[in-house]
């Protein structure tokens, strides 16, 4: 599969051939869809938490002698069954969400988002990128050359990635809304799915031969 070739200006400079396994999958809806509700439960914030009995403040002391009272025995007002006492089987941090996704899995909706991001027209690849100084005026400049070839994408979220750490991008960037930066090889079909166009730089491809 051919796909255009630009410099950071904008201009088209020639084509590039992208993996076919990689950016032809055929699309298998139901597999992304379990690849999303994978990577959200790995995102996903455990926050709901109950004291249990070992928890709860007080209780140290026998609310009353064992016996002659009348009254039920008890041991401490921190048994689940007193008001203001520990929950039974409540909610707490130490849960797991976690589910299995085999590998083989990961790779075929990965792959499939990426042919989708292709056939759509919202992968764009830059031969390189290069910026003299980390400034946000160098990222706008960039943003502004790009809108050639998209017009709106300023206006989309947009994730960039790349085969190498580049820390005057990651500087420019940081105070553009709508910017993420990637590892080529963390992309992952949930975090591609939420932003509209992909733009990688050409040595990224490699990773997937």
């Amino acid at each position: 599969m051919k796909n255009s070739l630009y410099n950071q200006k904008g201009e088209k400079i020639g084509e590039i051939d992208l993996p076919k396994k990689v950016f032809e999958a055929k699309i298998n809806l139901d597999l992304v869809h379990q690849a999303v509700c994978y990577y959200e439960v790995l995102n996903r914030e455990v926050i709901a938490k109950t004291k249990d009995r070992s928890e709860v403040r007080g209780g140290g002391k026998k609310p009353w002698k064992q016996k002659g009272t009348g009254r039920a025995r008890h041991g401490s007002i921190r048994s689940p069954i007193w008001k203001g006492g520990g929950a039974t089987f409540g909610p707490n941090t130490e849960k797991k969400y976690e589910s299995k996704f085999p590998k083989k899995m990961k790779k075929k909706s990965l792959y499939m988002v990426l042919s989708g991001k292709a056939k759509d027209g919202e992968l764009i690849i830059l031969d390189k990128i290069e910026f003299k100084k980390p400034k946000t005026k160098e990222m706008e400049d960039m943003f502004n050359d790009l809108s050639k070839i998209k017009k709106e994408i300023k206006d989309k979220k947009v994730i960039f990635a790349f085969k190498k750490k580049n820390d005057n991008f990651l500087k420019a960037s940081s105070n553009i809304k709508n910017i993420s930066t990637i590892p080529a090889d963390s992309l992952n079909p949930y975090f591609l799915l939420k932003s509209k166009y992909l733009v990688m730089t050409s040595d990224a491809i490699s990773i997937f031969s």
